[in-house]
């Protein structure tokens, strides 16, 4: 909740929330709803240049107070004005996004927006989502592409799929899509099964997998073999203990797991879902 009083902490809270906006406007059921979200975006550009032009007028107020890191007040006081034309800058461009805004409102509340085709007439959903990182878990994907590539890292984050368990997530929670959700920012590769969306500038990474199909196994680490453990050959035993050994029930067998891990890659508690 706003503060009213506190910049920096309203200041984290207006971030935090237009970075899930950011996220949240990647897929709209109902199209109707851009109309309201348009309103209320052009509503906070609206405080946005308002906030600029107090930053702008903060930091002349504060001039006299303001040093730069050799103790230099007229230095100090250049900085704290050449901040403040900028600021006073962004806020006139802001006007140009202001009037964008308003004319998108006016074009987009004009719409009416017919009910979706009927499921008959409608494809099936094909997309389940994988994994969905942001913050520091996404810069770390995004670096691996910026070194190796799309393929590498469509390989690192297949270890984030547990097969059905993974559908099952997916259903449960409604991350399930006839295509691929993508925002304009996002960039998509794809590699077997797999599309990868990522956003550099927006920071999140994203992986899904078609519904029914399988992946190559060589991206799930299961095409390598296990090497077989040397038995030692058997010591002779008495008579009572081979009756013993006999005796003794057959474990069953184990069944070989399609999603097994392999070493070094993701755990299940660390699977993360999303879209």
């Amino acid at each position: 909740m706003p503060t009213f009083d506190d910049p920096v902490v309203d200041a984290t809270e207006a971030s935090a929330a237009l970075r899930g906006l950011a996220h949240a406007t990647r897929q709209f059921e109902d199209p109707a709803d851009t109309y309201p979200v348009i309103g209320d975006l052009l509503s906070s550009v609206r405080s946005l240049r308002q906030v600029l032009d107090q930053l702008a007028a903060a930091h002349i107020a504060s001039r006299a107070r303001a040093h730069d890191d050799a103790g230099s007040q007229a230095a100090g006081a250049t900085s704290a004005l050449a901040a403040a034309d900028e600021l006073h800058q962004a806020g006139t461009l802001l006007a140009s996004v202001e009037a964008r805004l308003d004319a998108a409102s006016q074009h987009s509340g004009r719409i009416a927006w017919h009910p979706t085709p009927a499921a008959s007439e409608a494809p099936g959903a094909r997309w389940i989502s994988v994994v969905f990182l942001q913050g520091s878990e996404a810069d770390e994907v995004l670096d691996l592409i910026g070194r190796e590539g799309t393929d590498a890292a469509i390989e690192h984050l297949a270890g984030f799929d547990y097969g059905e368990e993974a559908v099952q997530a997916a259903l449960e929670n409604g991350y399930v899509y006839d295509e691929p959700p993508l925002g304009t920012l996002d960039k998509v590769a794809t590699r077997d099964v797999y599309t990868l969306t990522y956003s550099p500038f927006l920071g999140h990474v994203s992986l899904l997998r078609e519904h029914s199909a399988l992946p190559d196994p060589a991206l799930l680490g299961i095409d390598t073999p296990t090497p077989a453990v040397q038995k030692p050959p058997p010591r002779p035993v008495g008579n009572a203990v081979a009756a013993a050994i006999q005796r003794r029930p057959t474990p069953p067998e184990e069944k070989t797991d399609w999603f097994v891990r392999r070493p070094g890659t993701a755990t299940a508690q660390s699977r993360g879902l999303a879209l």
